[in-house]
């Protein structure tokens, strides 16, 4: 559905942008850039319209419930603008199971609902204090829907000092102000005294009792022997005849307080189900495990004799051992009868059905208050959903590197998973190390088993990144890399030998039809967005490999589209969202059901493991700057024209010296450098084709993922000339304008662009050239710094990055590093980092200039392409 789009924030909400189909749009998005939460405020009053977005959707929500809380408020007549409303936990329950799976989603916790509801509640005040008329005046001009609670309210309590067959206590009182001006709440007899000499205030106060004494004959009753104006003791079916009417007496506008016990329906008897008290010989979807029924009073088990008692009682209310039990006997038939009908096994994947709240059980009508689970189910629940209390496996030998406490959790996990036979998507944040966790699992199991085949499928823009990921962390590790040949050449590589790890691209894995014949003992999918879309020819191949287990790693997980969401669990465990139509048919339910997005959460929760930057836990194991180099593989053209320019210094340098010598070596190193950024910024053309460079792929793959999290990236590059093609490019890429500084922007200017970068709106990326935009800029919106090339000087590199990483900044830096594999990048890259041969304050002080002091083998050994 075309809609409005919203994307969530820690501490607000952003609009993204409109969609043309979506009726009165623009003028929605106008107000909300107006000023965004007198928009929210006004969206609550309005019904809902065909398209809007979950996002959309989801900031009704928020208001409608803000109106309800500010509404259902006794004081709100008498306390005007000064009234106070407080995100209560009901309101919180309910909002959080309504957050729907959509950008910025997992920023929606209690802190930002109630800063929405702080935000809400200003705007209120604000127009109330400039409204001359009541508040029910007011609210009633904004929506006839709305009722101003009176100012009377009914409160009924369970009476401790009962000594006469009379349990409960009675009292009416009404909201007034004392001498120092403060709300306090007063038995209803000081009415009589308040205003003894203003008849038609009394008269307006006590209104209400006339409407509820006509659907209470009880409250009736009251009203008319003057009973109301003083406390009451009430006997049993006194007190339950006021419980069945509550509903009824809140719609004539009087609030009522009443033992928690009865709101909560914890009065009620229900039945409760554990499921998996045992561990089933074998653990699958199709395993079976037991179920075990019990009737349940506010978790208190009933015995036979319990139940017997209650069907001898008097319908009504009951005294059950200290509990107050409502006595329902065919309620409680039914439930017998239920129990009778039950299996004493169901499948697995019915009982995580039923656990997370989506099953369709006719019994089940219930879920969330009948569903327990036994011993084995609810630990192995609870260490997939907690993964840090898994028994601990430990970092296999091989593995060249410190793990994080989170990534270490994150390789328990996946050794868990390994164990127990389920499908499993590693979701977390860009930057945290999916990569690592993987390879230290793949190294385990690679030293448990001593043999496997896996297959590795990612995005053409990082294979050469896992290639060299692989060698620096887990050298010890087979891989093989199928990519660069025919698919038929491919097929028969891997018909004649085998290799523990095989890694190829998603294109290639949909041209290389014999990979449907192969049996892998893992499949795993980078970027596994890649398979979002289930009708995709590219998905359907994936789908279409065998293999005995499968891992997803995604930094984006959540989507707009549900769609999306189901076909990656098709892939990880296929049933366990049920086929395409079942599936369509609960989430076409959400927008009138939106507690069903919490079900979903519930269901997949135990399959998927994210981590967010965000995470104060994570924080404090996270360095507040990451750096990573990208290692990226040239495109077919970048191959042959870098080795043609090779080839060409190699002849021009062959009788030359001197100045004449070092003029042409930093020339020749220039056009190489262009090279490896596009063929066409060496060519001097201008059509800048993504798939003609590696770098522009895998700044595209970055990119996207930065866009759907609605983060911000500084791009730095050498040169002028590439800007406004990597600018056309982006701006693709986020759907929206970013800006640029290089020498030729005038310094005022400068200021403007980036008070505009780190404002309100959203600028997703700024482009800058290394010298004008590498000192003074204070550009700590971004949290993503990408060199698209090298300086090859570390202290310049560091002054550009500390534009984003400087004080002021309250998130982590993630710093991208382009290294072309093969090329003079990666060659100089290599020393700076092993510090071999040349100490980085010679190569930082000289700029490019030693590399023409080389003798020309060891030049030509620097430049020539090692692929």
């Amino acid at each position: 559905m075309n809609s409005l789009s919203f994307i969530f924030t820690e501490d607000s909400f952003r609009i993204d942008r409109p969609e043309e189909n979506y009726e009165g749009g623009e003028e929605l998005k106008a107000s909300f850039l107006k000023s965004r939460y007198d928009a929210l405020f006004r969206l609550g009053f309005n019904p809902p319209q065909t398209g809007e977005s979950p996002s959309l959707s989801y900031l009704r929500k928020v208001a409608e419930t803000f109106l309800k809380d500010l509404q259902d408020n006794p004081d709100l007549e008498i306390a005007r603008e000064w009234v106070e409303i407080p995100l209560s936990e009901q309101s919180y329950d309910a909002l959080i199971c309504a957050v729907p799976f959509t950008l910025g989603a997992e920023n929606i916790n209690r802190s930002w609902l109630a800063l929405q509801y702080m935000k809400l509640q200003n705007v209120y005040s604000t127009q109330l204090r400039q409204y001359d008329g009541t508040v029910r005046m007011f609210l009633t001009e904004k929506s006839q829907d709305l009722r101003v609670p009176e100012r009377v309210f009914f409160h009924l309590v369970e009476n401790t000092r009962d000594d006469g067959g009379m349990p409960f206590a009675f009292m009416a009182t009404y909201a007034t102000r004392d001498p120092e001006n403060k709300v306090r709440h007063m038995p209803l007899s000081y009415a009589l005294e308040e205003y003894k000499h203003e008849r038609e205030k009394l008269i307006e106060l006590l209104s209400c009792l006339e409407r509820v004494s006509a659907i209470s004959p009880l409250i009736g009753r009251f009203v008319e022997s003057g009973e109301l104006f003083h406390p009451l003791k009430l006997n049993i079916p006194e007190a339950y005849e006021i419980l069945n009417s509550v509903e009824k007496i809140e719609d004539c506008g009087v609030i009522c307080r009443v033992p928690n016990w009865w709101r909560r329906k914890y009065s009620s008897v229900s039945m409760s189900v554990k499921l998996g008290d045992e561990r089933p010989s074998m653990v699958g979807f199709d395993s079976l495990i037991s179920l075990r029924p019990q009737l349940m009073v506010d978790g208190m088990p009933l015995t036979k004799k319990d139940i017997e008692k209650l069907l001898k009682e008097t319908e009504g209310l009951a005294l059950l051992k200290g509990k107050w039990i409502e006595v329902d006997h065919g309620h409680l038939k039914e439930l017998l009868k239920m129990m009778e009908e039950l299996p004493s096994d169901i499948s697995l994947l019915e009982a995580l059905k039923m656990d997370s709240g989506v099953s369709e059980s006719e019994w089940d009508t219930d879920r969330s208050n009948y569903v327990t689970n036994g011993k084995w189910l609810g630990k192995l629940l609870q260490d997939l959903r907690q993964p840090a209390g898994i028994k601990k496996e430990k970092v296999p030998v091989g593995i060249d590197a410190t793990l994080r406490s989170y990534q270490e959790t994150g390789f328990r996990w996946l050794c868990y998973m390994e164990q127990i036979g389920f499908g499993a998507c590693l979701a977390d944040d860009m930057g945290l190390g999916k990569t690592l966790q993987v390879l230290t699992f793949l190294q385990w199991y690679y030293s448990k088993h001593k043999k496997g085949k896996v297959l590795l499928v990612v995005p053409a823009s990082l294979i050469g990144n896992w290639k060299k990921e692989a060698e620096r962390f887990a050298p010890k590790l087979p891989v093989r890399i199928l990519h660069g040949q025919p698919a038929t050449e491919l097929e028969k590589t891997l018909a004649k030998s085998s290799r523990f790890l095989n890694i190829t691209t998603y294109g290639m894995a949909l041209r290389m039809k014999k990979l449907q014949e192969k049996d892998f003992d893992y499949l795993i999918l980078d970027e596994a967005q890649a398979i979002k879309n289930p009708a995709a020819k590219q998905t359907r191949a994936i789908k279409g490999i065998k293999a005995a287990h499968k891992i997803a790693m995604t930094g984006t997980p959540i989507e707009n589209d549900l769609s999306n969401l189901w076909s990656l669990f098709d892939f990880l465990n296929k049933g366990l969202l049920g086929t395409p139509e079942e599936f369509r048919e609960f989430s076409a339910h959400l927008t009138e059901h939106a507690e069903g997005y919490q079900k979903l959460r519930n269901m997949i929760s135990p399959f998927i493991l994210r981590r967010l930057k965000s995470d104060k836990k994570i924080i404090a194991d996270l360095p507040d700057k990451v750096e990573k180099n990208e290692y990226i593989d040239l495109a077919k053209k970048q191959i042959v024209l870098y080795r043609k320019t090779v080839s060409d210094l190699e002849v021009a340098i062959e009788k030359a010296e001197g100045i004449q010598r070092r003029g042409i070596v930093l020339a020749y190193i220039t056009k190489l450098k262009q090279i490896c950024n596009h063929p066409d910024q060496y060519l001097g053309q201008e059509r800048y084709a993504a798939n003609e460079s590696g770098k522009f792929e895998l700044l595209r793959s970055l990119c996207e993922t930065i866009y759907e999290k609605r983060e911000r990236v500084l791009v730095f590059t050498q040169y002028k000339e590439i800007i406004p093609y990597l600018k056309k490019f982006l701006e693709e890429i986020f759907q929206a304008e970013g800006s640029f500084i290089h020498g030729g922007v005038p310094v005022k200017r400068r200021q403007k662009l980036v008070d505009e970068f780190n404002g309100e709106d959203y600028v997703p990326f700024m482009i800058l050239s290394l010298k004008a935009g590498g000192t003074g800029l204070n550009l700590t919106a971004a949290n993503h710094v990408i060199h698209f090339d090298r300086w090859w000087n570390p202290a310049v590199e560091n002054q550009a990055t500390d534009r984003a990483y400087r004080i002021g900044q309250d998130k982590s830096v993630i710093v991208h590093k382009f290294v072309s594999n093969g090329t003079i990048e990666e060659k100089i890259d290599a020393m700076l980092r092993q510090k071999t041969g040349l100490a980085d304050s010679i190569i930082g002080s000289s700029g490019e200039q030693w590399i023409t002091e080389l003798s020309n083998d060891e030049l030509m050994q620097m430049l020539r392409l090692d692929i």
